[in-house]
């Protein structure tokens, strides 16, 4: 019999009645989710994804942002995948990945889910982060290897679908240890070394997240979850939120690469023209220095790529997402970016997770050299960006998708805590311009 008191604890959780600040983070984070998730549907993981799912996962619940229908497990993985395609959303220091990014699409996977008030949708939302940050911190002190955010966040998938479903404990503790044990704990560094579109496995993660749930529903076994043995880590679940120390990211790349961008910015003004830079020395800590990708050739090596984000925060004033799709031939930034030298300090690796810090120091050509503060990334609790310009994040991610539907999206969620689900599901499924685009290609490739 596995223990139940950690799966007890879970589904005695009421989702209608969370702290103030838990449903004001949760409507912040389903707002910044939600802008990376139209923005990334031009990308060609999103339709290659769109392809894979309406193929392979045939079924009836709608796709994020997509046309196309499939099972929730196939729903839950595209959605998963989509978020992840575009480097921009929200994480937590202590797991050294995301939550949010395979959580939503789960929860939106689900015909359960249409049945939610938006009150207790934001709550489940919540309290599916808080699971699976709490599974990521357990993984990342009992593991060898740094595994990506999949191996863990499908613990905190699985773990609100079993809620919204309604199963009992012991059916939830079998869920939490099927999705375990099936959850991709892919190699993290091998992804940053050599940037694809597994990207950080959040789309397995989701997937598995689900089925483990909808297999436990139907009498499938799979208990324990080894990362729910931690008494101390579970203790003070529903009384102390992890989920509050969530970062927000400004800029669609690593987040590890962020404070050079950061220190970067703060010397631009004082370049009085960009072709006197003749050398630019980024210092870092270890795991952001192996974002070393020199001449990224994809939207995934651009965003795993530091001198890559450096090169463009001095050419643009900042890195957008056309930083990491259109200007993989730009002669300025690819200029720059062979300027661009990396080097590790022992004292910022030191401090990793908790901190990420770096600094910039640029020498022009006639012998000036300007030299960063250190910094560290935007976003967190600590570092925060205000929710106005996280707002404009927003519009600048959707309003190229979506046009003028971004507006009701954003009225969507800042409503939703007073709304059924209903009001805001409405938004994610109709159709956009990318989203067009998307099915010609798909008619075009069936076609040929």
């Amino acid at each position: 019999m596995p223990n139940l008191s950690v799966p007890k604890k879970i589904l005695e959780l009421d989702a209608t009645a969370l702290p103030t600040e838990v449903y004001d983070l949760a409507r912040t984070c389903l707002l910044d989710l939600l802008g990376v998730a139209a923005a990334a549907t031009s990308t060609p993981l999103a339709r290659i994804a769109l392809e894979f799912v309406s193929n392979q996962y045939p079924g009836r619940q709608p796709l994020l942002f997509a046309e196309g229908q499939a099972s929730s497990a196939g729903a839950a993985l595209y959605g998963g995948w989509l978020i992840d395609a575009l480097d921009a959303h929200d994480g937590h220091v202590l797991t050294k990945g995301h939550a949010g990014v395979a959580i939503l699409p789960a929860l939106l996977s689900l015909p359960e889910t249409q049945d939610l008030s938006g009150r207790r949708f934001l709550g489940e939302l919540a309290i599916g982060y808080e699971i699976a940050i709490r599974a990521g911190i357990s993984l990342h002190g009992s593991a060898c290897d740094y595994h990506t955010s999949g191996a863990w966040n499908c613990l905190g998938v699985a773990a609100v679908a079993a809620r919204v479903m309604g199963v009992t404990p012991r059916q939830l503790a079998e869920a939490l240890g099927a999705a375990e044990f099936y959850g991709p704990r892919s190699q993290m560094m091998r992804c940053i070394d050599h940037p694809t579109m597994l990207k950080d496995g959040s789309g397995w993660g989701a997937m598995t997240g689900i089925s483990a749930a909808l297999l436990a529903r139907s009498g499938f076994t799979g208990a324990p979850a080894l990362l729910l043995e931690e008494a101390d880590l579970w203790r003070d679940l529903g009384t102390h939120w992890h989920f509050l120390n969530t970062y927000f990211k400004r800029y669609p790349v690593c987040y590890w690469a962020q404070p050079s961008v950061e220190a970067a910015l703060s010397l631009r003004a004082s370049i009085p023209d960009m072709e006197q830079v003749e050398e630019i020395r980024v210092t870092s800590f270890h795991q952001a220095i192996r974002l070393h990708t020199s001449r990224p050739q994809s939207t995934e090596e651009a965003q795993y790529s530091l001198p890559w984000a450096v090169a463009c925060a001095l050419h643009r004033g900042t890195v957008n997402q056309q930083s990491v799709t259109n200007d993989l031939d730009h002669p300025e930034v690819l200029r720059l970016i062979g300027k661009v030298q990396l080097s590790e300090s022992a004292e910022f690796t030191a401090c990793f997770p908790a901190n990420r810090y770096a600094t910039v120091a640029i020498r022009l050509n006639d012998g000036r050299e300007l030299v960063s503060d250190r910094f560290e990334a935007r976003g967190t609790p600590g570092n925060p960006i205000a929710q106005s310009e996280l707002v404009t994040k927003f519009y600048e991610l959707a309003e190229p998708a979506l046009g003028p539907k971004a507006n009701c999206l954003e009225w969507a969620v800042h409503e939703l805590s007073d709304q059924p689900v209903t009001e805001l599901l409405a938004q994610l499924t109709q159709s956009h311009p990318h989203q067009n685009q998307q099915e010609n290609s798909l008619n075009h490739a069936t076609a040929t």
